[in-house]
């Protein structure tokens, strides 16, 4: 009796060991909760207004789109864009709270002594949106036209030149840091609150030049009252296409340029991650959102998280040397 049943046995243990593996293997295959199930904020360190706000607007309306829950942006200014940054980095990495990452992040790691976040540990990049170039410009009344021209007046006057900034610490700023460096140049950085003031005083002649994001200083350069001296970026802008860029006026190889991306809390989880990946860069292709960029002058840059985390590595050194060599301090 016990022989002939053996095989019957051990065929009912193995069947119950199958029946309790499937039982265990079940959740392993379950599928993740939808996401997103509830409106996304969309928390940007700088005032309503400002290039990176506007940017922010316009993608927010079309991810919601893409995402079937709306998008909401949350102004959050203060500390060169910290209080966002860190409000971000701080909140749950549940991908119902992104951030608009700029340069500013990856300047801030070395230009403020302490942060309440770490910009490169606390974040999981997402993608990037698009870049900005600076514009080197000057009062019209400044007998300079050209980037030989502000470099012999520069070198020829006794104390230099000066140059307007939105802040200390801001793109803005160091452009001009970088070329300062760049040509050994006697220039005297003017920092504002605001590119607003800072173009203020370029056209009533209080400061002499500055490199400003180029949305700011279009208007009054295609309106005679302010003169395009050269572009940051390596290639010249379809809007200025007469101006020469910083590059070939003699400076291979430089390239400056504001940029902004997504970016989610460190931990969301990756299905996460890579859906708004997928999303962003089908909205970064529409030919309406591409145009309104444009019109910005930013070019769009649709691409992968990895190359984004690529970036902000290579930006975070780039300006780790530019801000320790300038001495520039946080205000």
């Amino acid at each position: 009796m016990t022989f002939h049943n053996a095989p019957r046995r051990r065929l009912l243990a193995l069947a119950a060991a199958l029946g309790l593996a499937g039982g265990l293997a079940l959740p392993l295959h379950a599928q993740p909760a939808a996401w997103p199930t509830k409106p996304i904020k969309l928390v940007v360190g700088y005032a309503a207004g400002g290039a990176t706000d506007v940017i922010a607007r316009i993608i927010a309306l079309k991810l919601g789109e893409q995402l079937g829950q709306p998008m909401v942006v949350d102004n959050r200014a203060g500390a060169n864009s910290n209080v966002g940054a860190e409000v971000v980095a701080k909140s749950a990495p549940d991908g119902y709270t992104l951030y608009v990452y700029t340069i500013a992040n990856t300047i801030n790691a070395s230009l403020y002594d302490k942060l309440g976040y770490d910009p490169q540990k606390d974040f999981e990049p997402i993608g990037l949106i698009a870049r900005i170039p600076n514009i080197l410009v000057v009062n019209p009344k400044l007998p300079v036209k050209t980037l030989a021209d502000y470099i012999r007046f520069a070198k020829a006057s006794p104390d230099g030149i000066t140059f307007a900034s939105s802040g200390s610490g801001s793109s803005i700023h160091l452009s001009g840091e970088m070329f300062k460096m760049q040509a050994r140049l006697n220039m005297l950085h003017i920092p504002y609150r605001g590119s607003a003031p800072a173009v203020t005083d370029l056209l009533g002649g209080q400061v002499q030049s500055m490199f400003d994001n180029t949305p700011s200083a279009l208007p009054h350069v295609k309106a005679g009252r302010l003169r395009a001296i050269a572009i940051t970026s390596a290639q010249r802008s379809p809007l200025l296409p007469e101006v020469p860029t910083v590059a070939e006026s003699g400076f291979p190889g430089f390239d400056v340029q504001s940029w902004f991306s997504l970016a989610a809390p460190a931990g969301t989880p990756r299905p996460v991650i890579e859906r708004l990946n997928s999303a962003l860069n089908k909205v970064l292709a529409a030919p309406d959102v591409r145009q309104r960029l444009q019109d910005l002058a930013a070019t769009p840059e649709p691409g992968s998280p990895e190359q984004l985390r690529r970036l902000i590595a290579a930006e975070t050194k780039r300006w780790h040397d530019v801000v320790k060599q300038s001495g520039a301090k946080a205000e």
